[in-house]
């Protein structure tokens, strides 16, 4: 197929594509040049990219997805090695939830303040207060 069908097909761009194309995360089984130098995509291309965006959607980084796509290709990795990385990510992911769920909690406290300063500056300074003091101790 050609890009456009694959772009299509999967939800890209043609420019996302070749990206990945440059990066080596589609190579000779997944692309070949015709004698015009147009690129066609074989059905392993449709596979590899579905991979590709699984493993984006856990916050793969480019460099962790070449690792991971290698260390696919070559079977290097033992189970056990596979079972490390995967606890790993899930301990990074939680991590970065326990860092969002901090920054929602100040927002919620920031909205709560400026809602309370519009009926009741007194309350809403009497409230910056008590944060305050939560903060200092």
């Amino acid at each position: 197929m050609k890009i456009q069908e694959l772009a299509d097909k999967m939800g890209l761009t043609i420019h996302t594509i070749r990206f990945y194309e440059k990066e080596g995360l589609l190579d000779e089984r997944h692309v070949r040049r015709e004698s015009n130098n147009y690129r066609t995509y074989s059905e392993e291309a449709v596979a590899r990219l579905k991979l590709v965006k699984k493993f984006q959607s856990i916050g793969c980084s480019l460099a962790e997805l070449k690792e991971v796509l290698q260390d696919h290709d070559s079977n290097a990795q033992t189970n056990q090695q596979i079972i490390d990385w995967i606890r790993g990510k899930q301990e990074e992911i939680e991590s970065k939830k326990k860092e969002y769920d901090r920054m929602l909690d100040t927002l919620d406290k920031m909205l709560s303040y400026r809602i309370l300063l519009a009926d009741d500056p007194q309350k809403a300074e009497e409230l910056l207060k008590s944060w305050h003091a939560d903060t200092s101790d």
